[in-house]
């Protein structure tokens, strides 16, 4: 059982709101980590909404559910059941007491978008991220994790992963997205998932994706939000203020496991993806993710462009403002580019980083700090 960063958190919403949801894609280990904190409350219940009958108790849920008033009621698959959450406020109004429910999704609050507005005041969320490598260091090693990625089965049993990745993709596009309401058919939704990885790094071009699927681009922007709102691929913005720079304007697409993505690519070895050409991007991507979970909430995420060229990997911005400067490389090579610098000065930056991928650490003239991921994640993430 790898011990998961969230534990402390989820415990800790628990005693201060009715309600709480574990939220992020599906075989990511919500339920691993709901009955490691179930250990904690002995009297609780557990329903799985994709057990039949587990969903038929829920048939008058007001009724059921009342008579465990006084105890946590964990209910997995919640979005099988929307009509659950106006009888959930009903029930937590009632009584206010901390620890009621916890539900796990596999979907976003916009996808479940009736818990936000009939639990709005009484629900806390919580999204639960594939393996960090602070959870799974020093056991294993960061190379296996980039390579493998991060959802627990396949990275713990190395000898099935092309197998698993394979039928997750599937499952994923016949069954799970249809039953969020994914308005495409499989074959579409999977091809534009393909499309995704090839572009994985770079700026989203919709009109290219629209004529190549032969969609309106409303239609691709519809499926990337559902995609994104799934967990399946994370979006960042470009930076923008009132600075007098024509900036580039289009997000950055990453797909969010770095496993999926070299699956995608028809990547099936260590070895083939140090010579495939996405190496770096797939480096990119993969320390964004490591990086995003553990930022604090109150910092926004973002990239900057513009189109005389400067550019960061990752700008890190507190009350609107940019604060934290990051580019990420994977070769040797951690000599900032002219457009790097130039990005740097503009944005005035508080602190700037290279993060690479072995460990070492120095400083680069201007201050400017080089150092590992894992270096910069256990000894100056911490003081952001």
């Amino acid at each position: 059982m790898i011990q998961r960063l969230g534990q402390r958190k989820v415990e800790s919403l628990l005693k201060g709101f009715p309600c709480v949801a574990i939220i992020g894609p599906r075989q990511v280990g919500k339920t691993s980590l709901a009955k490691q904190i179930r250990k904690h409350y002995p009297d609780s219940m557990y329903l799985d909404l994709e057990l039949q009958r587990d969903y038929l108790k829920l048939e008058d849920a007001e009724t059921y559910l009342a008579q465990f008033e006084g105890r946590l009621i964990i209910i997995d698959e919640i979005q099988r059941r929307k009509e659950l959450f106006p009888v959930l406020r009903a029930l937590i109004d009632t009584n206010r007491r901390p620890g009621r429910f916890l539900l796990l999704g596999s979907a976003s609050p916009d996808l479940i978008r009736d818990s936000s507005e009939s639990l709005a005041g009484r629900i806390a969320y919580y999204e639960l991220s594939t393996f960090l490598i602070k959870e799974v260091r020093p056991k294993y090693k960061l190379d296996d994790l980039w390579f493998r990625g991060g959802f627990p089965y396949p990275f713990l049993k190395k000898g099935i992963w092309f197998d698993w990745m394979n039928n997750f993709i599937n499952t994923y596009f016949e069954r799970d997205l249809p039953n969020l309401g994914f308005p495409a058919d499989s074959n579409t939704g999977k091809k534009l998932w393909y499309m995704l990885a090839h572009l994985h790094g770079n700026l989203i071009k919709y009109s290219e994706l629209a004529k190549s699927l032969e969609l309106s681009v409303n239609t691709i922007k519809k499926y990337i939000f559902f995609l994104e709102n799934a967990f399946l691929i994370r979006t960042i913005q470009p930076f923008h203020s009132n600075l007098k720079k024509r900036l580039v304007k289009a997000p950055k697409v990453y797909i969010k496991d770095s496993g999926i993505l070299h699956f995608l690519l028809g990547i099936e070895t260590p070895e083939q993806l140090l010579g495939n050409p996405k190496m770096g991007a797939s480096w990119e991507g993969f320390a964004i993710e490591q990086l995003i979970p553990l930022i604090p909430v109150n910092r926004e995420i973002f990239f900057y462009r513009t189109h005389d060229g400067a550019e960061l990997d990752m700008v890190i911005s507190k009350g609107g403002k940019p604060d934290i400067g990051i580019e990420i490389k994977f070769g040797s090579d951690v000599r900032l580019s002219r457009g790097n610098t130039l990005a740097i000065e503009t944005l005035n930056t508080r602190k700037n980083f290279v993060l690479v991928k072995n460990e070492e650490e120095y400083l680069l003239k201007n201050g400017i700090r080089v150092c590992g991921l894992l270096t910069f994640i256990q000894k100056y993430l911490p003081e952001l």
